[in-house]
């Protein structure tokens, strides 16, 4: 009896040494199954054979200082800007005007003005206007009659600035970018006793011109006949008169008349098309020479 109560005792107490040791602080048996398991979602972090972890997001997680294109939050000058410049502003869009000659609107030119006493007359063959605000273009910009009918303005150094229609070619002593103006006009710049003045000028397409007229030219029939366009808003590129093979584009002269040689179109449908490609067909304008017969179209305003 003595020597089974021993026996129990020393099992008793082999048992609460086993279970102190176990309890013991900071111990963790090899058997401990929250070691052996992967908490929940670390497997996002170990790919499996058919995933292809991406570099760039490693090099994120990883990354103490990410790089300053992508921490930037001050957009640059050009982003933030809600109206480009005045230059930006002032240059026209590539093939804005395809059909302009040497004169080309947003370009500003250089030159001087002078002054002469103008009913409105000239080169251009238009007839005497009460509009005394006209101007006569330097040989070189004049281009064969391209500049007659463009409205330009024109401004001087001391800000003072007018709009003028080209009704006359001004002789060859005239530099290019000169424009002798009228009386009227000069007046509006500068006093008179200052004869000559700096200038810039640029193309304009006004609002307040109403609608176009064509004239034929004395002596046209439907053997041969001139054309001219008369109040039209921006300059013109070409005109067109409808035959029974189609459109035939007529050559301009020096004194803004186009011209049908052998007399195709005379009479029929006229097609004009202004230096931004747009495109006007008049129908009804009987051969009457040299009376200006108003349509009802204008181009449009640029």
């Amino acid at each position: 009896m003595h020597r089974r109560w021993l026996f129990i005792s020393a099992a008793a107490a082999l048992i609460v040494a086993s279970l102190t040791l176990v309890l013991l602080p900071g111990h963790k048996s090899d058997a401990d199954p929250a070691a052996a398991t992967p908490a929940a979602g670390a497997r996002a972090n170990v790919p499996s054979a058919s995933e292809s972890p991406s570099a760039s997001a490693g090099a994120t997680a990883v990354s103490p200082k990410p790089s300053a294109k992508a921490t930037s939050r001050k957009p640059s000058a050009r982003a933030t800007s809600a109206k480009p410049s005045a230059r930006d502003a002032a240059q026209p869009a590539s093939g804005t005007a395809p059909l302009a000659g040497r004169i080309r609107p947003g370009v500003t030119y250089r030159g001087v003005a002078t002054f002469y006493d103008s009913d409105g007359t000239g080169a251009c063959l238009y007839d005497a206007s009460s509009d005394v605000l006209t101007g006569a273009m330097n040989h070189t910009d004049y281009e064969t009659a391209k500049a007659c009918g463009a409205y330009v303005q024109v401004r001087a150094a001391n800000g003072a600035s007018i709009t003028v229609r080209i009704t006359n070619e001004c002789p060859g002593d005239c530099a290019p970018g000169q424009i002798d103006l009228s009386a009227e006009a000069f007046a509006k710049l500068a006093a008179p006793s200052a004869g000559r003045i700096p200038i810039t000028w640029k193309l304009a397409s006004p609002s307040s011109v109403g609608t176009l007229s064509v004239r034929y030219k004395t002596g046209s029939s439907r053997y041969w006949c001139g054309l001219q366009v008369i109040g039209h808003r921006n300059p013109l590129a070409r005109l067109e008169v409808r035959t029974g093979s189609g459109w035939r584009q007529l050559a301009r002269t020096d004194y803004n008349y186009f011209l049908s040689e052998d007399g195709s179109g005379c009479g029929g449908a006229i097609r004009i098309t202004d230096i931004y490609g747009e495109r006007l067909t008049v129908d009804g304008i009987a051969i009457r020479p040299n009376v200006a017969q108003p349509t009802r179209v204008q181009f449009a305003r640029h």
